[in-house]
């Protein structure tokens, strides 16, 4: 069990969502950086669906009142006891040990990870946390959490390489976009216009929409408004302002706005990093492309997963004159 005695931020539960629902108008939510999430649940050896702690910008105190092996996944300053310890490093702590995680200093999402994870009341097949429908709610300071059993052994000091740690430093990104379904609503300059211009993330962005300022994007004489259809993380509307909105993890199932684009899917972590202030633009790609890059990360993902298990070798080499990280399986002598 854990005991949060500090909660500076919005902190909740999320796993990897509902999936299958959206027709019934249910949210997918769960993790808004499923990669990020997913290397935390590898580092203490759990499946990377497991329930874990998302805090937005600013992490939790808790104390532990048990055993148990955890993993801190973010660019944020971490202590047990009050001494430092390294995120993206499992470690184990013991009944009454404090753990302290600080304000991230890039990104905007973070998370925490326990062996075994998080023991959490199911609806639709996910415990994550969709405030607006009551489905689980912010967590708060007083709040006792239950964690499911694990084995702790070979959990303990799995670390992840540096060049393997996600970088979201950088002030402007692009990420891949599928055109469509409503192109017919805009104009070719405003078309243009979209996959020209650097667009700033707003305030006003939430896990449900990005909101997005920049250059007004024209519609054509058809305007903004379609008959309302259907929605999916990463869908881009642009209404009446010509301002687009990105939708995220608990985005509304449908929408009466025209949509220009879908973000690719292996991209849309990186977007949900972006802090407000910092801008995107949308480069377009087709849908094996996109297929492609999605592919691409899951072989990444899964190769850290057998190399935090001691199943891969990972290997520092140059080609094209930089250097990258090479994984190699790792043969287990009997």
């Amino acid at each position: 069990m854990i005991e949060l005695l500090k909660v500076p931020s919005l902190l909740t539960v999320q796993d990897s969502g509902r999936m299958g629902y959206r027709r019934l108008g249910v949210p997918v939510s769960g993790y808004m950086d499923d990669y990020s999430a997913r290397i935390a649940n590898y580092l203490v050896g759990n499946p990377g669906n497991a329930p874990l702690l998302e805090f937005l910008l600013s992490g939790p105190m808790l104390r532990f009142n048990g055993s148990a092996v955890f993993a801190v996944a973010g660019d944020v300053d971490v202590r047990l006891n009050g001494f430092p310890i390294e995120p993206w490093t499992s470690y184990w702590a013991k009944r009454g040990d404090i753990l302290e995680v600080g304000t991230l200093r890039t990104g905007l999402y973070g998370y925490i990870s326990f062996a075994g994870g998080i023991k959490c009341e199911k609806f639709l097949g996910s415990c994550s946390t969709y405030a607006k429908a009551g489905l689980g709610m912010p967590l708060r300071a007083g709040k006792r959490l239950n964690l499911s059993y694990a084995i702790l052994t070979d959990r303990e000091g799995r670390k992840l390489p540096e060049e393997l740690m996600p970088d979201y430093s950088a002030k402007e990104i692009t990420v891949g976009l599928i055109l469509g379904p409503d192109l017919e609503h805009f104009t070719k300059e405003g078309l243009e216009t979209f996959l020209s211009e650097a667009y700033t993330v707003t305030p006003e962005s939430d896990r449900m929409g990005y909101r997005l300022d920049g250059k007004t994007i024209e519609h054509s004489e058809k305007g903004a408004g379609i008959v309302t259809g259907p929605l999916v993380p990463g869908s881009v509307q642009v209404p009446a302002s010509g301002k687009p909105i990105v939708m995220m993890r608990d985005s509304q199932t449908t929408g009466g706005y025209a949509k220009i684009g879908v973000v690719a899917s292996a991209h849309l972590h990186r977007l949900a990093q972006l802090r407000p202030g910092l801008k995107v633009r949308f480069k377009e790609m087709n849908v094996n492309e996109a297929r492609g890059e999605l592919l691409r990360q899951e072989r990444t993902l899964m190769a850290i997963k057998l190399f935090l298990e001691g199943n891969m070798g990972a290997y520092r080499i140059r080609t094209g004159g930089e250097e990258v990280i090479a994984f190699t399986k790792v043969e287990k002598r009997s």
